[in-house]
């Protein structure tokens, strides 16, 4: 079974303060069962715009065990002030190389 990589398209109004939310978050989202990456990615045509990458080893993880968990509480109280909008989140799965 091949892992599932989130994707949380995210706009935000202040792209340092989002930044550095991400960092203190990092741990959190490393500590959660089934993580096994994350990456952020800046939209370079929109500066303002992000993309949070997240490998799970099942949707499971992300969907129950991680939303359910105090990390995503702490992750989403530093990184929800920067929001200009919410997210949009996608779920994908490798089919080949």
């Amino acid at each position: 079974m091949s892992p599932v990589v989130e994707v949380a398209e995210i706009k935000v109004n202040d792209p340092a303060g989002f930044e550095a939310a991400v960092v203190a978050a990092r741990p959190w989202f490393l500590a959660a069962e089934g993580c096994l990456d994350l990456a952020l990615h800046r939209v370079v045509e929109t500066p303002d715009t992000y993309r949070l990458l997240v490998k799970w080893r099942r949707i499971e993880d992300h969907m129950v065990a991680f939303r359910a968990s105090e990390g995503f509480q702490k992750w989403r109280a530093l990184a929800s002030p920067y929001f200009a909008s919410p997210p949009v989140v996608t779920h994908s799965a490798a089919i080949c190389l």
